[in-house]
């Protein structure tokens, strides 16, 4: 005998579906500052004295030093609002507050993500020429292969440290952001050379991460068409405003529509200073 059996009793899990996040490592590579202040001012040394030549018994001549003010504003406003109609409200059991409060704040950092990576105009270029070594700041793009992502890397160095980035790099370390089919590439160099990468991933809470030969390297899915980002790591800076940053608003009823607006948005502004040669602590590598 064969039954058919019509259920009606169905258990809703009431939470929304977890969806697929993008990976985010800007607040990794960038230096974050976390401000109320719109105009947030440092300075740099502008004019630099010379050491000067010594002649006991005679006097020294005093040298000029000068500072000059360097700048990061915080004035780009982006925001994300949602509203959720009164009736859905008790209708559906599936739109918890919190829970679109996250979602909105996973969306706002995957487009800071996106932002920082299309900076690459304030970076230095990395182009075959300076994979080769017979050219420097080149925009020839390279095609990233199995035999030639650890001469990427090498290069990189080679590049930082003939600028002066020496100290730097040492001091907060060097990384990569790369694709994700470069990423594959690097690992599968990786394991083929017998080395074991260290995992940076349960350390600084990015999704995925590794170090290798001495640097720290990332994967993102938000780059700019043709671009990585590397240099040296906390060089570049993002403002961002603490009074609005992940601070999510539920207001009733808004603009006299019946129902309860969640609104996120996020206010920051970008500076990666170029005195003194700063601007060889980023690095655009053109990618085919």
């Amino acid at each position: 005998m064969a039954n058919t059996i019509t259920y009606n009793k169905h258990d809703y899990v009431t939470k929304l579906r977890a969806r697929l996040n993008r990976p985010t490592t800007w607040s990794e590579v960038m230096k974050p500052i976390y401000s109320d202040v719109r105009t947030i001012v440092n300075s740099y040394i502008s004019t630099e004295p010379s050491v000067q030549t010594g002649t006991r018994g005679t006097a020294y001549t005093y040298q000029d030093i000068a500072l000059t003010a360097d700048t990061l504003t915080i004035s780009t406003y982006r925001n994300l609002p949602i509203l959720i109609d009164e009736a859905d409200r008790y209708q559906q059991t599936y739109l918890r507050q919190m829970e679109i409060a996250d979602f909105q704040g996973k969306k706002i950092n995957e487009y800071v993500e996106a932002q920082v990576l299309a900076q690459h105009t304030s970076w230095k270029d990395f182009g075959a020429g300076d994979l080769a070594n017979t050219s420097a700041d080149d925009t020839t793009q390279i095609t990233v292969s199995a035999t030639n992502v650890d001469d990427i890397i090498r290069a990189l160095k080679r590049k930082l440290y003939a600028n002066n980035c020496l100290e730097a790099s040492k001091e907060r370390g060097v990384f990569i952001v790369w694709r994700p089919q470069d990423y594959e590439l690097l690992e599968a160099f990786v394991q083929a050379n017998g080395f074991s990468e260290a995992d940076i991933a349960l350390k600084n809470g990015v999704p995925v991460g590794m170090r290798y030969m001495g640097v720290e390297h990332y994967l993102s899915n938000d780059h700019t068409a043709n671009h990585l980002f590397a240099g040296v790591k906390g060089s570049g800076e993002i403002g961002i405003l603490r009074s609005t940053y992940g601070r999510v608003k539920f207001i009733e009823d808004p603009g006299l529509v019946s129902g309860l607006g969640v609104v996120a948005r996020v206010d920051y502004g970008f500076n990666f200073p170029t005195s003194g040669d700063l601007d060889h602590l980023y690095v655009d590598i053109n990618v085919a």
